[in-house]
């Protein structure tokens, strides 16, 4: 069989001629000839499997730049390119998805837009880290800025606490400069994704570090949160103190399928292992939220070095002091110390005044 024209070659390979227009400027698909006199270019039936290949990816969606890279493969490698393509296409997919439910919620509850309703408050904050007295190092990070609290509880090796810096890093960079309201969340999404990759990179050939994280970024008086992990975020509004986010815990896994009872939960000796982290293998999934802030709300953030030994009561007792956010935070270190403080301690505590 003979060379084939453009035309031909294209309802061939289900493709358009102006699509192999394109592909052969960007080296992707070549033509075999072209005519010397007409410029017509001609293709080789032997290249219709790689045009067929092509054509699939890009429905996919696939960009061109990688569609390259998976036609150099072999077979196998091409196909773990595929899995791991499409793998990334629907966490970002879930993750918009969730944006999505988020901004059905806030709508359907009245809200026309997301303006922000009330942007006179101000937020001061302290955060505060603690080896405890067992551990000889501190993996934990704790940050608090005037529009960004987060804690992180990096693990798995020497590289756990690099893994937690990295990780709250990545979510730094949304504060220089300002945040509309209506961006919070999908701002948030990406920059959780950025982190992840952060985290990713700091694998050794004996080492993959993870890390928690839980934050809170404002934009006046909205703020969004989100979570990964084990570390907590408290709120504590009218006296009543009250978890804003569930544990990533495969102990809280079993609690919610109904499998173990939730008393067991506090004592059980698995209680810390992770089913989801950053850095954790695949693409993390991290819950999100979009709040309004009050005056007179006070934020715990923290990781399990403070939630594990030192009670809700305790908590509330803790917060309910008129004593500011740097006084509250080394209070919190203090009870977690007097519970014997088996792992490291990172705590943020933040007050919203009006301005």
């Amino acid at each position: 069989m003979g060379l084939m024209t453009i035309g031909a070659f294209a309802r061939a390979a289900r493709l358009t001629p102006k699509a192999l227009r394109l592909y052969d400027r960007g080296g992707l698909l070549v033509p075999a000839a072209v005519d010397p006199e007409s410029g017509y270019r001609l293709y080789d039936p032997a290249q219709l499997p790689v045009a067929r290949l092509v054509a699939q990816l890009r429905r996919l969606g696939m960009p061109l730049a990688a569609i390259r890279v998976v036609c150099g493969l072999e077979p196998a490698a091409a196909a773990e390119a595929i899995s791991a393509y499409w793998r990334q296409v629907s966490a970002d997919t879930a993750v918009r998805a969730r944006l999505a439910t988020l901004l059905v919620d806030h709508l359907s509850e009245g809200g026309a837009t997301m303006s922000d309703p009330s942007p006179a408050v101000v937020v001061r904050s302290a955060a505060g880290c603690d080896t405890g007295l067992v551990r000889h190092s501190n993996e934990d990070t704790a940050y608090a800025g005037d529009r960004l609290l987060a804690v992180a509880d990096g693990m798995r090796g020497p590289g756990g606490a690099a893994a937690g810096v990295a990780a709250v890093d990545a979510l730094k960079r949304l504060t220089l400069s300002d945040v509309p309201a209506a961006d919070l969340l999908t701002l948030l999404a990406a920059a959780v994704s950025d982190a992840d990759r952060a985290v990713h990179g700091l694998a050794t050939d004996d080492d993959q570090p993870v890390t928690t994280l839980t934050a809170l970024l404002f934009s006046g008086s909205r703020l969004a949160l989100v979570h990964v992990g084990d570390t907590r975020a408290y709120l504590l509004r009218g006296g009543e103190l009250s978890l804003l986010t569930q544990d990533h815990t495969w102990v809280q896994a079993q609690v919610d399928q109904g499998r173990l009872d939730p008393g067991r939960a506090a004592t059980h000796p698995q209680r810390a292992v992770l089913v989801r982290a950053l850095g954790g293998g695949r693409q993390v999934e991290a819950d999100l939220a979009l709040r309004t802030a009050l005056p007179g709300d006070r934020y715990l953030l923290c990781s399990d070095g403070l939630s594990a030994v030192v009670d809700r009561v305790g908590l509330r007792s803790a917060l309910t002091g008129t004593v500011g956010p740097g006084d509250t935070v080394r209070a919190l270190i203090d009870l977690a110390r007097a519970e014997r403080a088996p792992d490291n301690i990172a705590c943020v505590v933040a007050d919203v005044t009006v301005a």
